[in-house]
């Protein structure tokens, strides 16, 4: 009546936001309300956005951040669309927090890879096996790109090497263009990545395979196993703990279930050798 809007039950992080972006602060009272406590936007209006009501505040003064709306037809769409920001925005955090960038689209993985087998080449003993391993390992993210984007991988991974495993630096920043298919210089096209991901997913991905290979062997306890597939009704009884199969058979298989049955319903097919 009086154009006021009231909201009951609102989460604290909602009020803490919407005390941000507008300059408001938290009251317990309604009574005797200072000047300077009052919050200030531009807009505000409530709009239903599928089956729900939201509240949007805009043109607010003090508001640093913004909110967004994702919407899908199930579940499974929603949660893929919310990883999918969600990496975007770390990326785009990751990068302001760090002033040093690379070409993305495979560009340093298969620059990496050219460079370990190089060295690999000059390394004798089986040492050269395991760097030319971790060479042809750095190759499975431009691959990957290629079979998520529809690619020939084996096509685009052969043009990579061409660009790449040449004398001087001109193939360093090669990497696969999935908007048109092949390889462009991803550094020209505005495809970067934040360097300190890629040393993070590079010293992860050498820690994991270390702790794997560092496992020379697995103890197991036979008592123990034995016990547990008893429990579950697999040794001895079923499911419903009842007698073994060949209790219920009479002892003696099906002739003992035939015997069990009073030999109605049940034929036994005897052989040349049977008795």
């Amino acid at each position: 009546d009086r154009d006021l809007f009231c909201a009951g039950r609102v989460h604290s992080d909602d009020l803490d936001r919407v005390c941000r972006a507008t300059g408001a602060k938290i009251q317990t009272t309604t009574n005797d309300l200072p000047q300077d406590c009052l919050g200030s936007c531009g807009l505000f209006e409530e709009n239903q956005v599928g089956g729900e009501r939201f509240n949007f505040f805009t043109e607010c003064d003090e508001s640093k951040t913004s909110t967004i709306i994702i919407r899908g037809g199930s579940e499974q769409f929603v949660e893929e669309a919310h990883r999918s920001l969600h990496d975007a925005l770390s990326i785009v955090k990751r990068s302001m927090e760090s002033t040093k960038v690379v070409a993305g689209g495979g560009a340093v993985e298969m620059e990496l890879s050219r460079y370990v087998r190089d060295h690999a080449k000059k390394t004798p003993g089986k040492q050269q096996l395991i760097m030319l391993a971790f060479a042809k390992a750095l190759e499975i993210i431009p691959k990957q790109l290629c079979d998520n984007a529809g690619l020939d991988s084996t096509d685009v991974l052969n043009q990579l090497r061409e660009k790449h495993y040449v004398d001087d630096d001109s193939g360093k920043w090669i990497g696969v263009n999935v908007n048109e298919g092949g390889v462009c210089n991803t550094f020209e096209s505005h495809v970067w990545e934040p360097s300190a991901n890629k040393l993070n997913s590079v010293a992860a991905a050498a820690e994991a395979a270390c702790l794997v290979l560092s496992i020379d062997e697995t103890v197991r306890n036979p008592q123990s196993e034995q016990a547990q597939m008893q429990n579950r009704g697999q040794m001895g009884g079923g499911r419903g703990g009842g007698s073994p199969m060949s209790a219920a058979m009479g002892g003696q298989g099906l002739q003992g279930m035939a015997q069990a049955m009073g030999g109605r319903g049940v034929r036994t097919l005897k052989g040349r050798g049977g008795k």
